[in-house]
């Protein structure tokens, strides 16, 4: 599904719209309509999604495997390529086993990678880490989508072990994704498990989805952001992260 072009943007040229939409999307999937602001914290269905999400195992990767290796061997052949061929006798079982790491995020809870890496800690200054790689799979298209996360919080006497936002990151980015969606699941996570007095999170990602085939743009940027609790409600607190991310 294809959607209209717009100019590339960024963390600096994008100012908060007075009615502090907490998520904002300058190009990519959606039209550019505008939404409305959302009010309080987050649904409680939101939530308990973040504590009981995972949905494939182990033992499902090697139950499923032979399945989606066929499913591949069926699209060869609809492309009309000639599965049997040497260069392509091993692709299907490739291509089964590299989707499965893509989407590697299915098998994984956040509430596991973060139970040890909780720290009391009397600070209350803005902890921020920026340029976080990411790499996920646009679920409309199933072609990659990779870019940079940024995120911030402002403590509330707890801490949380700086690897772990890059994990939270790694974990919601390898499922199929929308970009929109993936910038509110990391800030609802780290809302969820340090309370903090607000979140910011910022993704700029490049979309095979338009660079490979439809409007075929090569430079166009997607560029979202999720502000939460002081984040959202002082300009101050936003404007410094921000600032902070493009320094």
């Amino acid at each position: 599904m294809e959607r209209p072009t717009q100019q590339q943007a960024s963390p600096a040229g994008d100012a908060p719209s007075p009615a502090g939409d907490a998520t904002r999307a300058l190009n990519g999937h959606r039209d550019g309509a505008a939404r409305k602001p959302e009010v309080g914290a987050p649904s409680s269905a939101v939530v308990d999604g973040w504590r009981e999400e995972r949905t494939r195992s182990v033992e499902d990767n090697e139950m499923s495997l032979p399945s989606i290796a066929a499913a591949y061997t069926t699209i060869l052949r609809g492309l009309g390529e000639d599965p049997q061929r040497q260069g392509l006798l091993k692709t299907p079982w490739r291509a089964a086993t590299a989707m499965q790491f893509f989407t590697k995020g299915y098998q994984e809870k956040i509430i596991d990678v973060l139970n040890d890496a909780i720290f009391d800690e009397d600070h209350d200054e803005m902890v921020i880490v920026k340029d976080i790689d990411m790499f996920s799979m646009c679920e409309h298209h199933l072609v990659p989508i990779f870019g940079r996360v940024h995120i911030g919080y402002l403590p509330n006497k707890r801490v949380l072990g700086l690897s772990k936002l890059a994990r939270i990151v790694e974990i919601y980015s390898r499922r199929l994704q929308v970009q929109e969606r993936l910038t509110k699941q990391i800030a609802v996570a780290i809302t969820e498990a340090l309370q903090p007095a607000g979140v910011g999170v910022v993704i700029e990602a490049t979309h095979m989805c338009m660079v490979m085939r439809g409007v075929q743009k090569m430079n166009s940027k997607t560029v979202t952001s999720t502000m939460l609790g002081v984040f959202r409600e002082d300009p101050k607190t936003r404007d410094e992260f921000l600032t902070l991310i493009r320094s």
